[in-house]
């Protein structure tokens, strides 16, 4: 943690990426035994990338929606939490080991962002896999869009459906090992 986070108030964040777009899967959804509900798949090949980032103690949560995940976006994303991060506070951002999400001369850290990495192979500690997997069961699946503007439109209602319900947030996102003691 660097000197200037000390005696800050700490917001532990959790962040990573989705690719949303027209070669969708299927969700699994109720229907009577036996029989085989009718589902659309689109074959065609047009993504968007969701970078999202939620703060369960908080209850908020921050993305940006992009054509391609890499080192620009993951700036841009990092802006972006940085301006939901409380005024005075100081925020933990616990991310994979992509790439993008590597400490170089391209990648610019703001200074109430700390990062760290989680252990390679561990996506089940990240609890933004349950984010997305709750968005395509729920918001992003069963539908076909003819352009990318719809798959970022779609992204835009499933996110703002995420975040305008905090109890969800917290619900899917707190774990007994990410919280600060001080």
């Amino acid at each position: 943690m660097p000197a200037s986070a000390k005696g800050k108030l700490i917001e532990v964040w959790f962040q990573d990426e989705a690719r949303v777009g027209q070669k969708g899967g299927h969700a699994y959804i109720w229907a009577k035994r036996g029989s085989r509900p009718a589902m659309v798949r689109d074959n065609r090949h047009d993504y968007a990338y969701v970078y999202g980032a939620i703060c369960p103690a908080h209850r908020k949560g921050a993305a940006v929606i992009l054509p391609a995940a890499n080192t620009e976006g993951m700036n841009e994303h990092l802006k972006e939490i940085s301006a939901q991060v409380a005024p005075g506070a100081h925020a933990v951002l616990v991310c994979d080991g992509a790439g993008w999400h590597q400490k170089g001369k391209q990648l610019r850290v703001p200074d109430n962002i700390t990062l760290v990495q989680l252990p390679p192979y561990a996506p089940e500690l990240n609890p933004v896999e349950i984010v997305w997997e709750y968005l395509r069961a729920n918001k992003l699946c069963r539908l076909v869009w003819n352009s990318y503007e719809e798959i970022v439109q779609a992204c835009k209602e499933a996110w703002n459906f995420l975040i305008n319900d905090p109890d969800r947030i917290a619900s899917i996102g707190s774990r007994d090992w990410a919280y600060v003691n001080v």
